[in-house]
């Protein structure tokens, strides 16, 4: 753990309003550590040291976001609706501490909360014109200059073939207990490329994606919970817009928590869908025709990707998604295969609604 003195000394190196005076610990995030920092002079930021041992390439993480958020920045002008970073004075975005670490700095916003979940179907409503917003302050930005931070991040095939991989090793032993849930879900490999095929093709055009994007990485005003801005940009790369609207309804459009036991209480909450695509399509911008046509097979993408990632995990051993307690994994893949279902038994009703 880095000590005060060590922690003040990193965030001093970034040009702040006023020396930093005091760093204390900030909730938020399951990979970077966070720290609020609050300047002699009032000023808030947010200190974070960015895991390397996720990101691979920290310094074309940060170049993305950089050049991200300047884009944004020019086009936003209320500094509450595009996040900001601090930079060094000599202009970089990062620095690297005695051990190696590196860090950042972000502006604060103030007032502002983050929901994991929606509270009324009016925050999902606004976490959407966020979304939308973002992808469409950014359409003209050129994707193909933003690198990979977590290589093929989306490409589904390739994450079906590690679960192919851990299935035919099965270093924990636990296949035998869960081979209905894998038969299933490899019953749904034939749609596994359907949305990277079109994109190989050229009949989906490659955007600037948030890759992560959900209600928990969007800003509201804490008084009024009108959309702010977009948060976590660390996986800001390129990708489709059906990924982030996926991403969004899958995480934010079913009833149950994501390690529900009790599977009648997740269910694909039609309403809140609806409200979500209303707000992300008014926002959006112009999308092509095939683009708007696919946005309900990125929420079954998306799904599925999810599902063969924590199952794949718990069969090896909860190697990478953090339980809390056993089996936890194995809860949260029943729920991804549980909205599986739920998009079969709606989805007429899915893609007219986006058809609306």
């Amino acid at each position: 753990m880095t000590d005060h003195q060590t922690l003040l000394q990193i965030a001093n190196r970034f040009a702040t309003d006023g020396a930093v005076a005091s760093c204390t610990p900030h909730a938020g995030g399951f990979i970077n550590h966070s720290f609020l920092a609050e300047t002699e002079h009032g000023a808030k930021y947010l200190l974070q040291r960015v895991s390397s041992a996720v990101f691979k390439n920290v310094p074309g993480l940060m170049d993305n976001i950089a050049k991200v958020t300047a884009h944004l920045s020019e086009k936003e002008k209320d500094p509450r609706k595009v996040l900001r970073i601090a930079h060094t004075s000599g202009g970089a975005s990062y620095v690297r501490d005695a051990e190696g670490e590196y860090w950042r700095m972000l502006h604060f916003v103030e007032n502002s909360i983050c929901l994991q979940t929606p509270e009324t179907e009016k925050d999902f409503y606004e976490a959407a014109v966020a979304i939308g917003r973002f992808q469409h302050l950014l359409s003209d930005f050129p994707a193909e200059t933003l690198i990979e931070s977590i290589p093929d991040f989306h490409h589904t095939p390739k994450r079906f073939a590690q679960f192919h991989a851990v299935i035919e090793k099965d270093p924990a032993g636990r296949l035998a207990e869960v081979r209905g849930e894998v038969d299933y879900l490899l019953s749904m490999e034939k749609d596994a490329a359907l949305l990277q095929n079109l994109l190989d093709a050229g009949e989906l055009p490659l955007r600037v994606a948030h890759n992560d994007a959900k209600i928990g990485n969007v800003l509201l005003d804490r008084d009024t919970h009108e959309a702010l801005c977009v948060i976590d940009l660390d996986t800001v790369m390129p990708g489709l817009t059906a990924w982030d609207y996926g991403e969004a309804i899958r995480s934010g459009a079913s009833t149950g928590e994501e390690d529900e036991q009790d599977l009648s209480k997740v269910t694909l909450d039609m309403s809140l869908l609806k409200t979500f695509t209303k707000g992300f399509l008014q926002s959006c911008g112009s999308l092509t025709e095939k683009e708007i046509e696919t946005l309900p097979l990125g929420a079954k993408i998306m799904t599925l990707e999810n599902g063969i990632r924590i199952l794949g995990d718990y069969i090896a051993g909860d190697v990478y998604y953090l339980s809390h307690y056993p089996k936890q994994n194995l809860y949260r893949a029943r729920t991804q295969i549980k909205l599986l279902r739920e998009y079969e038994a709606h989805w007429e009703e899915m893609c007219a609604a986006v058809r609306r």
